[in-house]
Protein backbone atom coordinates (compact mmCIF):
# COMPACT_ATOMS: atom_id res chain seq x y z
CA UNK A 1 0.00 0.00 0.00
CA UNK A 2 2.90 2.68 0.63
CA UNK A 3 5.24 3.23 -2.47
CA UNK A 4 7.25 5.80 -1.21
CA UNK A 5 9.72 6.53 1.90
CA UNK A 6 10.32 9.89 3.10
CA UNK A 7 12.27 11.27 5.80
CA UNK A 8 10.91 13.47 8.66
CA UNK A 9 12.62 15.65 10.80
CA UNK A 10 12.67 18.39 13.37
CA UNK A 11 15.42 20.91 14.52
CA UNK A 12 17.30 20.04 17.80
CA UNK A 13 19.21 22.63 19.45
CA UNK A 14 22.37 21.46 21.08
CA UNK A 15 25.53 24.08 22.64
CA UNK A 16 29.16 22.70 21.15
CA UNK A 17 32.10 25.37 22.67
CA UNK A 18 29.31 27.71 23.63
CA UNK A 19 27.33 27.80 20.26
CA UNK A 20 23.83 26.90 19.65
CA UNK A 21 23.79 24.53 16.91
CA UNK A 22 21.03 23.47 15.27
CA UNK A 23 20.52 19.96 13.59
CA UNK A 24 18.05 18.05 11.72
CA UNK A 25 17.33 15.07 12.95
CA UNK A 26 15.21 12.97 10.33
CA UNK A 27 13.21 9.37 10.27
CA UNK A 28 11.79 7.17 7.72
CA UNK A 29 8.52 6.06 7.25
CA UNK A 30 6.47 5.14 4.47
CA UNK A 31 4.07 6.97 2.58
CA UNK A 32 1.91 7.80 -0.18
CA UNK A 33 3.06 10.46 -2.77
CA UNK A 34 -0.36 12.89 -3.76
CA UNK A 35 -1.35 15.42 -5.73
CA UNK A 36 -1.96 18.57 -4.28
CA UNK A 37 -5.66 19.68 -4.89
CA UNK A 38 -6.66 22.53 -7.13
CA UNK A 39 -8.29 24.63 -3.78
CA UNK A 40 -5.23 24.05 -1.79
CA UNK A 41 -2.87 24.99 -4.25
CA UNK A 42 -4.54 28.46 -4.72
CA UNK A 43 -5.51 29.00 -1.19
CA UNK A 44 -1.68 28.80 -0.59
CA UNK A 45 -0.74 30.85 -3.45
CA UNK A 46 -3.17 33.86 -2.17
CA UNK A 47 -0.88 33.19 1.35
CA UNK A 48 1.93 33.65 -0.95
CA UNK A 49 2.46 30.24 -0.03
CA UNK A 50 3.36 27.32 -2.92
CA UNK A 51 1.99 23.70 -1.60
CA UNK A 52 4.24 21.19 -4.14
CA UNK A 53 3.20 18.34 -2.61
CA UNK A 54 1.14 15.91 -0.18
CA UNK A 55 2.40 12.89 1.20
CA UNK A 56 0.12 10.55 3.13
CA UNK A 57 1.32 8.58 6.08
CA UNK A 58 -0.29 6.61 9.21
CA UNK A 59 -1.48 9.26 11.87
CA UNK A 60 0.02 7.46 14.70
CA UNK A 61 4.13 7.49 12.95
CA UNK A 62 3.99 11.39 12.72
CA UNK A 63 5.10 13.26 15.79
CA UNK A 64 4.78 17.26 14.64
CA UNK A 65 7.55 17.12 12.60
CA UNK A 66 8.47 20.76 11.03
CA UNK A 67 10.07 18.83 7.72
CA UNK A 68 10.13 16.53 5.14
CA UNK A 69 13.49 15.02 2.82
CA UNK A 70 12.26 13.37 -0.20
CA UNK A 71 13.97 12.20 -3.19
CA UNK A 72 17.30 14.57 -1.53
CA UNK A 73 15.02 17.94 -1.45
CA UNK A 74 13.83 19.03 1.70
CA UNK A 75 10.44 20.69 2.16
CA UNK A 76 8.69 22.47 5.06
CA UNK A 77 5.02 21.05 6.17
CA UNK A 78 3.03 23.72 5.73
CA UNK A 79 -0.35 21.80 6.61
CA UNK A 80 -1.80 18.40 7.81
CA UNK A 81 -5.20 17.15 7.59
CA UNK A 82 -5.86 14.10 9.42
CA UNK A 83 -8.07 11.64 8.13
CA UNK A 84 -9.01 8.65 10.09
CA UNK A 85 -6.22 6.46 10.56
CA UNK A 86 -3.68 8.62 8.10
CA UNK A 87 -2.50 11.83 7.94
CA UNK A 88 -1.71 14.50 4.81
CA UNK A 89 1.20 16.02 4.98
CA UNK A 90 1.24 19.54 2.55
CA UNK A 91 4.54 20.53 2.31
CA UNK A 92 6.74 23.49 0.12
CA UNK A 93 10.17 23.92 -0.96
CA UNK A 94 12.18 24.49 1.79
CA UNK A 95 13.65 27.88 2.55
CA UNK A 96 15.40 29.18 5.83
CA UNK A 97 18.59 26.91 8.13
CA UNK A 98 20.45 24.14 7.20
CA UNK A 99 18.40 21.00 7.63
CA UNK A 100 20.21 18.84 5.78
CA UNK A 101 21.44 16.93 9.21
Amino acid sequence: MWREVIELANLVETIVHGEVVKEATYRKVYANKKSVRQSEFYQGASAGLKPELVFEIRAIEFRDEEYVRFNGKTYTIMRTYENGENIELTVTTFAGVDVNG
